[in-house]
């Protein structure tokens, strides 16, 4: 467990002695890259939210080793994380506090969230060890609804028992295998969830069967209003509660069981954490930030005491920052390779702007560090509204999606008192797919797990291949991977069959050393 001092006592930790120049309008001199963006958004006597971006550590040496639990490695690369940003922001810090502005600092990315017009943006460029500042803009996420008629749109039957997404992908032959993602941790970055569903409340980490303990296991991001209304959650919400209905489909996808005739996620006995990263479908970098840092890092209710030892093993991300809101591309590209280090999943959907080539531009999916999942239908065609690689924002092209997975018509829980179950269809329900076979994965095999890029391969050399003729960054008819369905289609039970030999291995190695 990582043993930090409280934030309240972290924040301001210096005095002001040296500082006292940047009072000065006529003083103002500033060495790091201010966005554009943000002095559009601030001219004319303007406030907006921006991020403050610091020097980054070097983590590369700090990664978690293969086939451990990684609490040692984990907490290490979190204290670097820390006092990295407890040195190089000391004095931003206390700048903000002596002039009473309130911000949010974050060490998973090493950056300050803050609200301020264009003066404030000039003075915080001028601090040491600064090197950006970027626009932290509300952005409006597309998130997916309710199929109105799935049965017509898919060709499918009724609802059955296990849902023919998950026996499309073979996780029921996983389960038969006595593997259900036992003692994995789950996350949920989205718009929330309706904990208390039926095929959720037994999955929850926060519910022993009794009663609920909801810190460490949930944190709300949103403080504040962000998208212009009402939120019938509220903010700061100190349980589970999903303001959309999104997160709690996505989260039934991933874990949800009834224990009766609704099976409908791929890890059934991997436990769940969550984080609502949007107020009603509307979010901004900072609070995809604040979520990521939650989940390397879990916190009681009130954000103090970060206990590493119940961080996620894999997070599904279903939602992008749209470049058509004007994100910044790499918004995100510190927090996810920080995750990454600390050896956690991150399967991230593509996004809906198909169906033409290079649409995979929305941060997280562009990002190399994370694992970019597209979707098909029943028949393992690719779904018209799934985005196309290759990704072209650094201008050489990287080829997206990784893998492909079910994404049309997928039944799953709703946010209602009365424990519905309902069809949504997106790359959103193709994420949950992948984050959940590595649960099983992982739960099955100690020593695959916390390795990241062994499980990115194993994924996808097992995957059922899939060709396409569309000819996205160039891709020949019979190219596997490409830029349409990446690897091809998530087989679970392949990927298990695959590694067994290996875990045997792992476990007896005397017997396979006399061979």
């Amino acid at each position: 467990m990582i043993k930090l001092p409280n934030r309240s006592n972290r924040i301001f930790l210096c005095c002001l002695v040296g500082l006292s120049w940047f009072f000065s309008t006529s003083q103002v001199h500033y060495q790091a890259h201010i966005d554009p963006r943000v002095l559009k958004d601030a001219s004319e006597g303007h406030k907006t939210h921006f991020l403050v971006v610091f020097r980054q550590p070097d983590t590369r040496e700090l990664k978690v080793l293969p086939g451990k639990t990684g609490d040692a490695h984990t907490e290490e690369l979190i204290n670097n994380l820390i006092a990295t940003a407890d040195t190089t922001q000391r004095d931003a810090r206390a700048y903000l506090q002596k002039a009473g502005i309130r911000y949010t600092s974050y060490w998973v990315a090493n950056a300050i969230a803050v609200e301020g017009d264009y003066h404030l943006a000039e003075i915080l460029a001028g601090f040491k060890d600064v090197i950006l500042i970027e626009p932290d803009r509300s952005f409006s996420v597309d998130l997916e609804g309710e199929d109105v008629n799935p049965h017509d749109l898919m060709g499918i039957q009724a609802p059955g028992t296990i849902e023919y997404n998950l026996t499309q992908v073979h996780a029921p032959d996983v389960w038969a295998r006595g593997e259900t993602g036992v003692g994995i941790v789950y996350a949920v970055a989205d718009t929330g969830v309706y904990w208390q569903h039926t095929a959720l409340i037994n999955h929850y980490r926060g519910w022993d069967g009794a009663s609920p303990s909801h810190a460490y296991n949930w944190w709300d991001a949103i403080h504040s209003d962000i998208n212009g209304s009402s939120n019938p959650c509220g903010y700061s919400v100190a349980y589970p509660c999903d303001d959309y209905g999104h997160g709690t489909h996505v989260a039934g996808t991933g874990v949800g069981d009834d224990g009766g005739v609704h099976q409908i996620g791929m890890a059934p006995g991997a436990r769940w954490i969550a984080c609502r990263n949007m107020d009603s479908g509307v979010g901004r970098p900072s609070t995809y930030i604040e979520c990521l840092q939650f989940f390397m890092a879990p916190t009681d209710l009130n954000g103090e005491n970060p206990n590493s030892d119940l961080r996620a093993d894999v997070i599904s991300n279903s939602y992008g920052c749209p470049s058509s809101e004007l994100c910044v591309a790499h918004s995100l590209q510190i927090a996810v390779e920080n995750v990454r280090a600390a050896g956690i999943f991150m399967s991230v959907s593509a996004g809906n702007n198909g169906p033409n080539c290079g649409t995979i531009s929305d941060p997280p999916a562009l990002e190399a560090s994370v694992f970019t999942i597209g979707a098909v239908d029943s028949s393992n065609t690719i779904a018209w509204l799934s985005s196309r690689g290759p990704v072209n924002v650094d201008g050489t092209p990287l080829m997206k999606p990784d893998l492909v997975a079910p994404g049309l018509s997928i039944n799953s829980s709703l946010f209602t008192d009365d424990d519905d179950y309902g069809y949504k269809s997106g790359t959103s329900m193709a994420a949950p797919h992948i984050a959940g076979a590595v649960a099983l994965l992982w739960g099955a095999f100690p020593s695959l797990r916390h390795d990241v890029d062994a499980t990115e391969t194993l994924l996808i050399a097992s995957a059922q291949p899939l060709i396409t003729s569309q000819g996205c960054g160039g891709d020949g008819v019979s190219q596997v991977p490409n830029n349409v369905y990446g690897g091809g289609l998530l087989n679970v039970k392949a990927a298990f069959d695959t590694y067994w030999p290996i875990q045997r291995k792992y476990i007896f190695p005397q017997i396979y050393d006399q061979d």
